[in-house]
């Protein structure tokens, strides 16, 4: 009988045994040598009994499923003799599917129990010596040395089914479907492992009572590594992440305590370090020792703090810091000598904002507040700007959860210290030149910022025009000139450093200026740019925190405009298109497309004004191609014309925006003035410049969603119209005008009699410019046959609105004797009609 055959009976076999078989004799039957046989068969699809190796694990998943206890064994006995990797060098899903259907609090005990019991036996039936008639085929050996290849990293077997063991535990909670006490029971099981086995050692053998807690803690007789206690405490991080996000019970009547995971972890940490023979894993430096024990001192007394507070917003606040303060404990011990300062600084902003200071021992380190809150919340900020980019993903969540009770009270000091690191880029400041091609240098970079160019050359538009040199002077103001926040920012604080050398980068923030002296002493950017893209997506997260809790404050306007500048940087695009999507998702998911919109007194017109026309200029920007790029890549073409595509979109997505907002604080006629002015100017460039892109319908969609903007233009852009230079255009701009009538017409409709005569008195007073226009277009109608027919259907409206507003005879009046035989010869039945009806 061949290999395959003894194999084929030996599984058929264990089959059969199966209904009988007691759960007590899974670990003899599911033995060491039957593993190893599945796992040489199902390593290779091609392997002649993968049908029935997978058959076999098919019935046996069946036959466990309904009962925990099978479960259990067959879990512990797949795992245990494979070293934790199962399902990676079988490449199923077989051990994940069985732990995904725990569903009873006892069985979920029972596994912690005998994984607890895997983890502290050193002994292991995976170091039994294979069987050689186990591997006899080819696909065998090759299953064989693939698992070799991957176990032979800088763990061995023991370490790596330890590993499995931690990272399983907390696993199972993501599937069950409990009551929050049995599950919080679950998770303090589990807690308590990984607290004991990853934080702390016992110097007098390998267990310990604590009389306290009544209970004994065991440890294995080896060691357990460094690596090891690293991947616990990460799994105690996410643990209390996990836990912190699901609570249900924060508010019930019963209290805090009793599910609130943190608490519960603080207090086993501390009962276990006053164990004279129980220390923590490593050894702290001092200032990390010092750290440690403050934080665990403030966790305390936040959380009377939070009992005393009940139910209010207060009380969330204070939740979030404790998990922040909890999270940075652990963090300490994961990354010494990192964490120390920024636990400080945070331990001084609880004080400040909730524990009176003679609550904890002061040692000088606290410094006078003389500005109360709005400088606790700077300082807030700063700190948890400086924990963000070291730590940890369960920690960051912490950190948002703090920022996200907390940015209610943000200043706009801090707002824009955030802002300013989205628009930071690594590239060398072109400032730092002859002061003859400074300024030179300045204007290229606004028109950069403003434009679409896609790097620092010249370019050269499609329409093969030369760029006018102070055609867009105005636009070197960036929009920060006429900040929310009532006052200007101070030089340097624009996207293109505004002369900002790197040692003055320090002064603005510690992590950048690390980043920065990486890069000097490294003497490369890359990675420092990866470090710095990584720090923008992580603040970006914060700034979607705010927008989403304040959507109608008046700094969203500051988010939008530094956000903007940073995202039609050419170094933003550039740098990390994750980063660019980012920012575009924010603009306009939180911003420009969200149902609130900045509201307040405070909001001032000359800032929308500003914002307007530098919006409508961007949208109207032409696609410009390089020079230097003489046969650039299908690749980089398209990526090119992409972006150019997305910033023209983010001009126009903008003005609406923009135009919503002037729209809802009722400004008088006489105020927006000077918003018809950027209008006017802006159809001006439309008529008469070959550069202005700006697109039609655009154009249209704005006189239809705000008509008081077509009011106002409608003489200047009859006038235009009828004196147009560009052919296109001026069939184009007939349906700009054929809008603001159709407005005039739905407005005298849909209200009182009194609406109709100001429509029909708005009407008037432009009828000679609206007869001069019709004049024009039937004299030199156009060649082409679809712009004549544009012409036909925009006389034949315009002389159906007259109708209806009963301005026949006016019209016919004022229209030219000679132009009437014209309007017969070219309009023919259309001009009759509006003739028989006078």
């Amino acid at each position: 009988m061949s290999s395959h055959d003894r194999k084929h009976l030996a599984l058929d076999v264990l089959l059969l045994l199966l209904p009988k078989l007691p759960a007590s004799c899974i670990s003899i039957v599911v033995s060491y040598k039957i593993v190893q046989c599945l796992m040489d068969i199902l390593s290779t699809k091609d392997s002649w009994l993968y049908k029935v190796a997978e058959h076999f694990l098919k019935q046996l998943s069946d036959w466990v499923k309904n009962d925990d206890v099978r479960r259990v064994a067959v879990i512990v006995a797949l795992q245990k003799h494979s070293n934790g990797r199962f399902d990676c060098i079988t490449r199923t899903k077989t051990v994940k599917d069985l732990l995904a259907e725990f569903k009873t609090e006892s069985g979920c005990l029972l596994f912690i129990q005998n994984l607890i019991s895997m983890f502290l036996n050193e002994g292991s039936a995976s170091e039994e010596p294979s069987d050689q008639s186990l591997t006899t085929d080819d696909n065998s050996e090759m299953g064989s040395n693939e698992e070799k290849d991957s176990v032979g990293g800088a763990m061995n077997n023991s370490e790596i089914l330890k590993s499995w063991v931690i990272e399983s535990l907390p696993s199972i909670l993501k599937y069950l479907k409990l009551d929050a006490e049995a599950k919080y029971r679950i998770q303090k099981e589990i807690l308590k492992f990984l607290a004991v086995q990853g934080l702390f050692c016992s110097s007098l053998g390998n267990e310990v009572t604590s009389f306290e807690l009544q209970e004994k803690f065991r440890w294995p007789k080896a060691p357990t590594s460094t690596s090891l206690c690293r991947v616990c405490i990460e799994q105690i991080q996410q643990l209390l992440a996990n836990a912190q996000k699901g609570e249900v019970a924060h508010g019930l009547a019963s209290g805090l305590e009793p599910n609130d995971l943190g608490s519960y972890f603080m207090r086993f940490l501390g009962t276990l370090c006053n164990i004279p023979s129980v220390s923590l894993f490593r050894t702290l430096s001092s200032e990390d020792e010092k750290a440690f024990k403050k934080l665990q001192a403030m966790e305390t007394q936040l959380l009377r703090e939070e009992k005393t507070c009940g139910l209010s917003t207060g009380a969330s606040r204070v939740h979030a810091l404790r998990y922040l303060l909890i999270q940075l404990v652990l963090q300490i011990l994961l990354r010494p000598e990192e964490f120390s300062e920024a636990a400080s600084e945070l331990i001084i902003c609880c004080k400040k904002a909730f524990v009176a200071s003679d609550n904890l021992d002061s040692d000088g380190e606290e410094e006078e507040e003389s500005g109360g809150m709005p400088v606790l919340m700077d300082v807030l900020v700063d700190t948890l700007l400086s924990l963000l980019p070291q730590s940890s993903a369960p920690m960051r969540s912490a950190i948002e959860q703090v920022f996200k009770y907390f940015c209610d009270d943000i200043t706009d000091d801090g707002l824009l210290r955030m802002l300013r690191v989205i628009k930071k880029d690594l590239q060398p400041s072109r400032h730092h030149q002859d002061p003859a091609s400074e300024d030179h240098d300045d204007d290229e970079d606004d028109d950069d910022f403003l434009g679409i160019e896609e790097d620092d050359e010249s370019d050269e538009a499609e329409t093969g025009e030369t760029r006018e040199s102070d055609e867009h002077n105005d636009d070197l103001e960036t929009v920060e000139e006429s900040e929310v926040v009532d006052k200007e920012l101070p030089e340097g604080s624009d996207d293109s450093d505004g002369g900002m050398d790197d040692d003055a980068m320090f002064r603005m923030d510690s992590y950048l200026a690390r980043i920065f002296k990486e890069r000097k002493s490294q003497g490369g950017d890359e990675p420092a740019h990866q470090q710095l893209i990584l720090f923008k997506l992580r603040v970006l997260s914060l700034l979607e925190i705010y927008l989403h809790q304040n959507p109608d404050k008046p700094q969203v306007l500051t988010v939008y405009s530094n956000l903007a500048q940073a995202f039609v940087n050419p170094h933003t695009a550039e740098g990390s298109v994750q980063l660019g999507q980012r920012i575009w998702g924010i603009l306009q998911k939180k911003i420009l497309k969200a149902k609130e919109y900045p509201k307040g007194e405070t909001l001032q017109l000359s800032i929308l004004e500003s914002l307007l026309e530098k919006n409508l200029k961007l949208a109207s920007k032409p696609f410009k191609k390089k020079k230097s790029a003489n046969n650039p890549s299908k690749k980089k073409q398209s990526a090119s014309l992409n972006r150019y595509k997305m910033i023209t979109s983010l001009g126009q997505d903008s003005t609406f925006w923009i135009l919503k907002i002037i729209d809802s604080r009722k400004f008088s006629e006489l105020e927006l003035q000077r918003v018809f002015d950027v209008f006017r100017s802006t159809l001006a460039a439309f008529f008469d410049s070959k550069k202005s892109n700006l697109k039609a319908v655009f154009l249209k969609e704005i006189f239809k969603r705000r008509s008081w903007i077509g009011y106002q233009l409608l003489g200047f852009l009859l006038e235009k119209c009828g004196n147009a230079k560009s052919e296109f255009r001026q069939v184009e701009a007939l349906d700009f005008v054929n809008e603001i009538l159709k407005s005039l017409v739905s407005v005298s409709k849909d209200n009182n009699k009194n609406s109709q005569e100001v429509s029909k008195k708005v009407l008037k007073s432009h009828l000679p410019k609206l007869c001069h226009l019709i004049k024009e277009l039937v004299n030199k109608m156009p060649e082409k046959q679809s712009r004549r027919a544009e012409v036909r259907k925009f006389c034949g409206k315009v002389f159906q609105i007259v109708s209806t507003l009963g301005l026949n005879k006016s019209f016919l009046k004022v229209l030219e004797v000679d132009a009437h035989g014209v309007c017969d010869s070219q309009l023919g039945d259309v001009f009759l009609a509006l003739k028989k009806q006078r």
